[in-house]
């Protein structure tokens, strides 16, 4: 212990876990057995692929991050390949990653790209993600779907939200029944309603976890939950096994909280972030904690938690979405899926709502984990990854934090980060709040 420690610290028991099932997922993206899909599934909120046994669907995002994170020099082989089919760099990072690896015809590891039977892009999150099917359907001649991503922005119209939300239903019902008609499987309708459940049990521990990293010290830092955060969703596996895992992690992190075991020990400085780091250089973490600063997250790392707001009382939770009650009739298939898109469908975690451009969301976010400050990444590439990102500064100075904004390409393409400039601002930030490097 040095003698700049306040707090007790101890490795994470959970971590062992969420590497096991993530080293699944991984080889399920390898499979050529599958009828494998690329694309996201969660617009149902449900992984609905797992009702249809021989499919399995992969997303781009932790795809494209895993590449740029465990090798820069692949990487950079696959952004080439990309651009010289003329994608470019505007393009974000993650894309151009998976569709490099798609060209070269291998993955990280050596094996074949697992080749694709379909797609089905994440709906309209950023302005790309809707584009990103495209290179996967003119590689090969595959079926696409879409699931569209609906809101509006103003004053709540109950006329119209219903016709949004009967264009919603209408879109994950043909995507289910085209999938029976082209593939010949059978989907199992039982197990699409029992997945529906095991999610909503998993966003319960997940906001639990949530809520203890208001604890001071916080109990994991932002790196620890990276690990985590996107099992159950982005990086599908097992639903039991998921559940498993998550009510696991949320206990050891009650644990830790309620006995003052700290994600850094010398903990004296609490920042947030907007978006995901470059997933080359995750250093900056560990080098902020020199200062004995801890990152508590973003709305990026949260979204899957849930939307969290303080309540009439004082209190900490969700945003509450609309739900039908519980004892609504679902008869048909039609009825399972209107019961899991539910009944709003502007709902209060989807990105995109008017409440999120309002920019005021990040400030209570960060109030929420008592911030002290905030790293705000300006990247050059997925323009939805930037969206309100200088207005969102500006809501946060006016609620007393402090703000420092750097530049790169993107979280998967590490071109345009100057990791020594980066490293120089970093510095700036802290002195200039007084803060300096602890000694050991």
């Amino acid at each position: 212990m040095s003698k700049a420690q306040i707090w007790k610290t101890q490795p994470l028991e959970s971590w062992a876990k969420a590497k096991e099932l993530r080293a699944k997922w991984q080889a399920s993206a390898s499979s050529q057995e599958k009828i494998v899909g690329q694309g996201n599934t969660y617009t149902l909120n449900a992984d609905w692929s797992e009702a249809f046994p021989a499919v399995t669907i992969l997303e781009d995002n932790p795809a494209g991050s895993m590449i740029q994170n465990k090798s820069s020099s692949f990487a950079r082989k696959c952004r080439l390949a990309s651009e010289t089919r003329g994608w470019g760099r505007e393009l974000c990072g993650y894309v151009n990653n998976l569709w490099g690896s798609q060209f070269l015809g291998y993955q990280i590891d050596g094996d074949p790209f697992p080749v694709r039977k379909f797609v089905i892009p994440m709906p309209c999150q950023c302005d790309q993600h809707g584009k990103r099917g495209q290179q996967a359907r003119d590689f090969l001649p595959i079926p696409q779907w879409m699931a569209d991503r609906l809101t509006y922005f103003g004053d709540r119209d109950e006329k119209r939200e219903e016709a949004l939300r009967e264009h919603h239903v209408y879109c994950q019902y043909r995507v289910l029944n085209d999938m029976e008609r082209v593939f010949g499987q059978k989907l199992n309708d039982e197990k699409l309603l029992e997945l529906g459940e095991a999610d909503t049990k998993k966003k319960e521990y997940q906001t639990d976890v949530a809520i203890f990293m208001t604890y001071k010290p916080a109990p994991i830092s932002v790196k620890d939950l990276y690990s985590f955060y996107t099992i159950g969703s982005l990086t599908k596996v097992d639903p039991q096994d998921t559940l498993d895992l998550w009510k696991h992690f949320r206990d050891e992190v009650e644990w830790r909280a309620k006995n003052q075991i700290a994600a850094v020990g010398t903990e004296r400085y609490r920042w947030i972030e907007a978006h995901p780091p470059s997933w080359h250089f995750l250093k900056y973490y560990r080098y902020l904690e020199q200062y004995g600063a801890v990152c508590l997250g973003s709305q990026y790392t949260h979204v899957g938690f849930g939307d969290m707001e303080f309540k009439p009382d004082g209190s900490i939770g969700n945003r509450e979405n609309p739900k039908y009650p519980e004892d609504t009739p679902v008869v048909t298939r039609e009825d399972a899926v209107r019961k899991l898109l539910g009944p709003d469908p502007r709902k209060p975690d989807n990105f995109k709502t008017d409440e999120y451009l309002q920019r005021g969301r990040i400030a209570e976010f960060a109030k929420i984990m008592k911030a002290d400050g905030a790293l705000l990444a300006i990247w050059r590439s997925g323009v939805g990854c930037t969206l309100t990102r200088k207005e969102q500064a500006m809501y946060l100075k006016e609620s007393g934090l402090n703000v420092l904004h750097y530049e790169g390409s993107q979280p998967g393409d590490r071109t345009d980060l100057d990791e020594t400039r980066f490293l120089d601002q970093l510095d700036a930030w802290m002195e200039s709040q007084g803060l300096e490097k602890l000694d050991d």
